[in-house]
């Protein structure tokens, strides 16, 4: 039978699914119907249950990024976006604890911007391959090759990169960043980390001379332009938009590129017939449910670390207060400066 509300029915292989679940959990399933199914929902419910009472008994706020998967990004989520959106939104929450649905630097910058308050991560081993791609060492050695040019850092970085940093960008303000830095220290160059591609594609519209350091995203750098190229001919309507981690050639080839942020707002402004984000997968699940009338040919690579998180270990990281970051007083005061930067600038 149904449950109240017109809540989906009970299955015998979801037992944690009753009715007291169901009338608590109707108001996150009509909001979300566009992204999980009915078949889906008696699995989820439980724990999204358990994460909305966690949530309201320790005064937490969930923050989650445009690559978090369906269920978290539409039904647990407070606060989603891009690394910037979520970085200008922990300095505003008012909230006790904050849970960062993310990667392992989101977590950081979110500590490094609210020191005192508690900022958890679901899973510590939620990394990613282009923080890991550099160390403060790197960046030292660079400063010593490089003396007197500015270093901008993008946010997917360690907080101990940041804090030997002149300045934080995130994709979507890489090249005023730059610009603002270069002519605040009077110099056509910039030092631009760690990503590769990143660097060359703001390189490509920007006067400053950018030095460039050899990282990559492990999902962004997949991408090739005969791949592109031969979406583009099986689907010859569809706008293709790529993220600006991408190689250039790729880049080169979309009508459009920018950051997740930039994506959604050119799906929304733009209202594309069929769309092909080349990008992480999660994006257009969750870009699909929001703009039903866009067909998403899914041509993307997913993020080995962004699905390290799930609702359970999201309800679990609610229930024990772990995993909790924590930062060196010393690096976290340089990195603030660093990320302070960018927010002054933007």
């Amino acid at each position: 039978m149904m449950y109240p509300d017109g809540m989906p029915t009970a299955t015998q292989d979801a037992p944690d699914y009753t009715a007291e679940v169901a009338r608590r959990t109707a108001h996150v399933f009509k909001n979300a119907r566009n992204a999980i199914t009915e078949q889906e929902w008696p699995h989820l419910a439980a724990d999204i249950d358990s994460i909305l009472r966690l949530k309201a008994a320790r005064n937490a706020v969930v923050l989650a990024h445009n690559y978090q998967t369906r269920d978290i990004y539409h039904c647990i989520s407070d606060i989603t976006g891009d690394s910037l959106a979520l970085a200008r939104a922990a300095t505003e929450v008012e909230a006790d604890v904050i849970i960062v649905c993310g990667v392992h630097f989101m977590a950081e910058t979110a500590k490094i911007l609210n020191p005192e308050k508690t900022v958890l991560i679901p899973d510590p081993e939620a990394g990613c391959s282009l923080a890991e791609s550099i160390t403060a060492a790197d960046v030292r050695a660079l400063k010593a090759q490089h003396p007197g040019i500015p270093v901008v850092t993008y946010v997917n970085t360690s907080a101990a990169v940041k804090a030997e940093s002149d300045a934080c960008c995130t994709s979507a303000n890489a090249q005023k960043v730059v610009e603002a830095m270069s002519a605040s220290w009077g110099i056509d160059k910039a030092i631009l980390i760690p990503d590769e591609f990143l660097a060359k594609n703001v390189a490509a519209e920007t006067h400053v001379e950018i030095i460039t350091f050899p990282g990559r995203c492990e999902v962004h750098e997949r991408f090739t332009l005969d791949q592109v190229r031969r979406v583009r001919q099986a689907h010859p309507i569809a706008a293709i938009i790529a993220h600006p981690e991408c190689p250039p050639e790729v880049v080169s080839e979309a009508d459009f590129s920018g950051s997740t942020q930039g994506m959604a707002d050119y799906i929304k402004t733009k209202k594309p017939e069929e769309a092909v984000l080349i990008t992480e997968c999660s994006m257009s699940s969750n870009l699909a449910a929001e703009y039903p009338d866009t067909n998403f040919v899914r041509s993307c690579h997913l993020c080995p670390h962004m699905q390290k998180i799930t609702l359970e270990k999201v309800s679990n990281s609610l229930l024990t207060m772990g995993h909790e970051v924590t930062i060196d007083p010393d690096i976290a005061d340089r990195a603030r400066a660093s990320i302070q930067a960018m927010l002054d600038i933007v």
